[in-house]
């Protein structure tokens, strides 16, 4: 392996699904719980989970992340860290938080996170501003072994895009399931997706 190149992985972990994931509203800074089916996905994934060994957990503020960290096993032990961070938090939709795009396209035709603004709420270049920190701030825990961050479904989506180098709007290019499991790694010299949305 080149030295240029981590050894380490990053493993991603969309949360369980919530009520309005299951709706399709929108979801940033309001706190919903996972529903019963999103427990179960979260709790899906202990048993893969328990066959890897992270260096670094670390989740989102928002409490769907936390609980999703719980279920799947990831928790703090004398051996790995586990920390919240600010920066992994999903996109702040401003005016649209709880809105669906279908009730959003009745006023604006078309609209899609990805290709219109969100008033009151972040541009794609301001999400992937917090991605590429949040990547830069994990790169040193790769040279010593894999990381497991514990999000949401646009943020990573933006992440997975930056961490290939894409601008942050191709992020829309990967589907992020509830629950579902992906991993970050290289091939040769290249950043590369190995895995995207193993379900629970």
């Amino acid at each position: 392996m080149s030295p240029q190149v981590p050894p380490g992985r990053v493993v991603l972990l969309r949360h369980g699904e919530t009520e309005w994931s299951r709706l399709g509203r929108h979801t940033g800074s309001t706190d919903v719980d996972l529903t019963a089916e999103g427990e179960r996905q979260a709790a899906g994934q202990a048993a893969r989970l328990s066959t890897w060994s992270f260096d670094l957990v670390v989740t989102s503020t928002r409490v769907r992340a936390r609980r999703t960290a719980d279920l799947a096993g990831l928790v703090a032990t004398p051996e790995t860290g586990r920390e919240v961070w600010d920066d992994l938090a999903e996109w702040d939709y401003g005016r649209y938080e709880g809105i669906t795009t279908a009730t959003i396209r009745e006023s604006v035709p078309g609209w899609t996170v990805w290709t219109a603004p969100v008033p009151g709420g972040e541009t794609a270049e301001q999400v992937a501003a917090r991605a590429d920190a949040v990547l830069g701030r994990l790169r040193p825990w790769l040279e010593h072994g894999d990381v497991a961050l514990v999000g949401h479904g646009h943020m990573l989506r933006v992440l997975v895009a930056r961490w290939l180098g894409l601008p942050p709007r191709a992020g829309a290019y990967f589907v992020l399931a509830a629950g579902g499991l992906s991993m970050l790694g290289h091939e040769h010299e290249e950043p590369v997706v190995e895995t995207l949305n193993l379900p629970a």
